[in-house]
């Protein structure tokens, strides 16, 4: 199967649905931040971390060098916050109680689902994106409509917010009072203090022949056992967290950071606290998410990266907060 990045994740252009209204323009740019352990009005708890000097990148066998993931760098970072989990359904609903926040899918009318998750009547109806026709474009595909019309959030409040674009994800930190971690802040967090490991417990995908994530179980795309207790999201807090007590860093859903994404910027650029190129028409994706699968997409790992468009959203990219120390 193909390794390119669409089947991460795929991006608006390749479905011809054009936009329901006119989009208003969200903030670019980091908000501030806010001072305490708990913060902003999304309540977020954020971890302190000590940051300092650490080797970021890889130059795995599993991994893709185009996409970028070496070479091996030492970066430094000063010392920020982050949060233990991604933004959740229920946070997420707070701050469109508060704000009457559009999402960007809202305002396009569609958003990108996995037709194993579709009816039959709503799957015909939905067109495939070119090459990776697991992916549909689905009319009412929300954050509130995660597998469109018909489908609901209510009984999981505690799971990670989809359908999310980075421009969405701004709006919340804007109003929350956080910021997207950059990129080397996501990583750094995400391997929770191991040196140079390919997951956040270690090298072994399942330890002991426990499962530590959730990722897509079976034969992709036809085949989900949800052996590892999901069929499509996790609870934001599922599994064991890593040694600075963030949950999911891999699998689950995929995370926006703050950079611009470049397949190449970090081997020349800043080494100390570096935030990416300073243009680029997508943004950085961390983390991989329940839909990856080492037979075409082994981005489950925590060097390993992927990009999109920051107006595009599907139902396995969602985001998680951070702030200055």
């Amino acid at each position: 199967m193909s390794h390119d990045k669409p089947c991460c994740a795929p991006g608006r252009e390749p479905v011809a649905l054009s936009p329901a209204g006119p989009l208003a323009g969200p903030p670019d740019g980091a908000p501030g931040d806010a001072g305490s352990p708990v913060v902003g009005q999304g309540r977020e708890r954020l971890l302190s971390l000590p940051g300092g000097a650490f080797l970021m990148g890889a130059e795995d066998e599993a991994g893709y060098p185009a996409d970028g993931e070496g070479p091996v760098r030492e970066v430094g970072l000063s010392p920020f916050r982050i949060a233990a989990t991604t933004v959740t359904n229920a946070q997420f609903a707070a701050f469109v109680a508060a704000t009457g926040h559009v999402t960007e899918s809202e305002r396009f009318d569609f958003s990108f689902v996995f037709e194993g998750f579709l009816p039959a009547a709503l799957r015909a109806v939905s067109p495939r994106v070119p090459g990776t026709p697991w992916w549909r474009g689905v009319r009412g595909a929300t954050w509130r409509q995660p597998e469109g019309p018909g489908s609901s959030v209510d009984a999981i409040p505690d799971h990670p917010v989809v359908h999310v674009s980075w421009n969405d994800a701004q709006a919340y930190c804007a109003w929350s009072g956080t910021r997207l971690p950059t990129e080397a802040e996501w990583e750094y967090a995400a391997r929770g203090g191991l040196e140079r490991k390919r997951y956040p417990w270690g090298d072994e995908l399942a330890p002991g022949g426990r499962h530590a994530c959730n990722i897509w179980r079976g034969t992709f795309p036809a085949d989900n056992t949800a052996a590892d207790g999901y069929r499509s999201t996790a609870p934001a807090d599922a599994f064991e967290p890593n040694g600075f007590g963030l949950y999911n860093t891999v699998g689950n859903v995929w995370e926006w950071c703050a950079d611009r994404f470049s397949p190449d910027f970090h081997r020349t650029g800043p080494r100390t606290d570096p935030t990416g190129p300073p243009d680029g028409p997508a943004r950085v994706m961390r983390g991989g998410s329940h839909l990856c699968h080492a037979s075409y997409c082994n981005r489950y790992r925590v060097a390993a990266r992927s990009s999109n468009t920051p107006d595009s959203a599907a139902g396995n990219i969602g985001f998680r907060v951070a702030a200055a120390a």
